[in-house]
């Protein structure tokens, strides 16, 4: 039985997942995990949860959710997060802001993924010919 549903959207390179209702009985693999785990199988590697609707979570959904992130960076993928109040609060709490990349808002989050790609620092460098005009 699910507690919760998924919504999934493109806002360019970006996947958002609107997830909403109570993460619950997420041990194995389910629906969250496979949700979260498929714009990775499809090409694309940002992924936005958008948890601000999500009323509460158990042990065995945090876990996964842990997991998924750890699979995800270790595919070269980025996992962000927004979080309702009560879930930034269990987050904090057990010390998992450090672990996710978490976010106030969606916007300040696809900001963030926008920043990261237009960083100078993580571009490559092309060279172009002195003299173009040759």
């Amino acid at each position: 039985m699910n507690y919760f549903s998924i919504k999934e959207r493109q806002v360019g390179d970006v996947t958002v997942l609107c997830i909403c209702g109570k993460l619950k009985g997420c041990g194995g693999r389910g629906i969250l995990r496979d949700s979260i785990i498929h714009p990775l199988e499809e090409g694309h590697n940002q992924i936005l949860l958008n948890l601000a609707q999500v009323s509460g979570i158990d042990s065995s959904c945090l876990g996964e959710l842990v997991s998924i992130h750890l699979h995800l960076k270790n595919k070269g993928a980025k996992m962000r997060m927004v979080l309702s109040q009560k879930l930034r609060e269990l987050m904090a709490i057990t010390n998992l802001m450090t672990v996710f990349d978490v976010y106030d808002n969606e916007v300040d989050a696809l900001d963030k993924f926008l920043y990261d790609t237009l960083d100078p620092r993580k571009q490559s460098v092309i060279h172009l010919p002195r003299d173009l005009n040759s």
